[in-house]
């Protein structure tokens, strides 16, 4: 019975120590600014995991939407995502960010902005749905060459 207890207290101490860790992790985001014109971020996305990736842009989008920081606002104006009927190397998905323009100084860092707008449980949720969907991430940092419209 004291050996069962002990097993199930070091247990839950493992776990808890775990889940801070993860937590912690999330929130040490470095920032991701884009010091030019515009921005691109492809996301290679594991094929299985496709859903749970759309569902954490949905939620980002949200993220952004409620937040009373003017920044945001002007962040989720200018920020589309895409999804490329074609699949990607490997059988992945890809995804791209275009951010054009970029609101110079902002932190498009999604774990971040969903720090931002969710509770730190909604986060860890949402933080394991991204990193696991995630095959690989290139960022694109753009300037503008020519505006062919003008």
């Amino acid at each position: 019975m004291v050996r069962s207890m002990i097993r199930w207290t070091v247990l839950g101490l493992v776990v808890g120590l775990l889940a801070a860790a993860s937590s912690v992790h999330a929130q040490q985001q470095p920032p991701r600014v884009f010091a030019s014109d515009a921005g691109m971020v492809l996301n290679f996305v594991k094929a299985d995991k496709a859903a749970d990736f759309e569902a954490v842009v949905h939620k980002l989008k949200e993220a952004l939407q409620k937040s009373d920081k003017p920044q945001r606002k002007e962040q989720a104006a200018t920020w589309k995502v895409f999804k490329s009927p074609d699949p990607a190397a490997g059988g992945n998905v890809l995804y791209v960010f275009v951010i054009d323009p970029s609101v110079k100084g902002a932190d498009y860092n999604v774990i971040q902005l969903l720090i931002e707008g969710f509770t730190n449980a909604e986060v860890q949720t949402l933080y394991t749905q991204y990193a696991g969907a995630l095959a690989s991430q290139n960022i694109v940092n753009l300037s503008l060459v020519a505006d062919l419209g003008k």
